[in-house]
């Protein structure tokens, strides 16, 4: 079992200074890229600002088929066989055709952190330094500069290690959540699709275990959340208790720049419409640590993989593309016809086939 090899105080010294692979972000996406590579012989370094599992930025809910086949069904929390939809003109309940879990971050991170064999440090990372020769990239961080052949930006939507001028909110194409955690229980799984809490977005309550997480994702940035995320809780008998949320990146971004791999929210790996960020971040995690995989065994160079991954990244785009025009289309939708509409969509072929995809 990999070790955290975390320093506090004195023992927080400067970093190595050269490994063979860097994966900055200790989240989903970094994860995966991580555990992908287990086993390489590769000499890797995954830094974050936080330890593995501190900072929970989602409501954490994911078909139930990922946990199972990632061998994490220790985190799961609570399953649902159907989301219950609630419209300003009524309720209707989707039976999807796979079930939705929700489950524990910081278990679900160490369980990915467990098949890894990587070095973990905690770190902020500054972006790139100029020193880089030798098909290095240098790696500015809190704690020094270090460099590897082969870096992974999984920091979210910043993307630090690009070059140029990053996102900058409300003006980037990013989407808007918050949401808050009461202690209290429930065995529905509900989304609402209703003006009086977002024009353009949803709410939603998830139920996980003890807490029920509640919260209002705005596609327009512009759009404060707080305020309905009070309401809707309010709305459903719950305290506002433990506020947490962040910026959504809602269109697909390069999966590479400068030398650099991205992968999850910093290549913009978040589902327009529904807002879904963990599976994709998993999926691309896989793909781009098979890629570094046959790097470090001397199966491809840097270049092979950049191009194979770049390529992969942009073979999704249509389908990320169809979901952003569907993100755009939805708020224009009068709300008397919400309610069929997704009647249609969860009991017609249909509506079955585009679950599926």
């Amino acid at each position: 079992m990999a070790k955290r090899a975390t320093k506090r105080g004195a023992e927080r010294g400067t970093l190595p200074g050269r490994r063979d692979l860097i994966i900055c972000g200790a989240s989903f996406a970094g994860l995966m890229v991580a555990r992908q590579m287990a086993g390489s012989g590769a000499d890797i370094l995954v830094i974050d600002r936080y330890e593995i599992g501190e900072r929970q930025t989602s409501a954490c809910a994911i078909p139930t088929a990922w946990l199972k086949n990632l061998g994490l069904m220790e985190a799961e929390k609570q399953r649902f066989k159907s989301v219950l939809v609630h419209t300003a003109h009524g309720s209707t309940r989707l039976k999807a055709p796979w079930s939705f879990s929700t489950f524990d971050y910081r278990l679900f991170c160490d369980l990915l952190w467990q098949d890894c064999d990587a070095t973990f440090e905690t770190a902020k990372v500054n972006g790139r330094a100029e020193s880089e020769a030798g098909g290095q990239i240098a790696v500015d961080t809190a704690r020094g500069v270090i460099s590897a052949p082969l870096v992974v930006d999984a920091l979210g939507w910043k993307r630090i290690l690009a070059g140029g001028a990053g996102y900058q909110p409300p003006d980037a194409p990013l989407s808007r959540g918050l949401e808050v955690h009461p202690a209290a229980r429930s065995d529905e799984f509900e989304v609402w699709i209703n003006r009086r809490y977002v024009p353009a977005g949803y709410g939603w309550s998830f139920p996980a275990g003890e807490e029920v997480r509640v919260g209002i994702g705005s596609f327009d940035p512009n759009f404060g959340v707080r305020r309905t995320t009070d309401l809707l809780a309010e709305d459903n008998g719950l305290e506002r208790d433990g506020y947490q949320g962040n910026w959504i990146p809602h269109r697909l971004r390069p999966a590479t720049g400068d030398g650099v791999f991205f992968v999850g929210d910093s290549a913009g790996h978040c589902l327009p419409t529904t807002a879904e960020g963990i599976r994709t971040a998993l999926y691309f995690g896989i793909a781009l640590g098979t890629e570094l995989r046959a790097v470090a065994e001397g199966r491809q160079t840097r270049q092979q993989a950049l191009a194979a991954y770049h390529q992969f990244n942009e073979d999704h785009r249509p389908q990320f593309e169809k979901m952003l025009r569907l993100q755009q289309i939805l708020p224009r939708i009068h709300p008397r016809l919400v309610k069929p509409i997704l009647k249609a969509f969860s009991f017609g072929p249909f509506g079955r086939r585009i679950f599926n995809r």
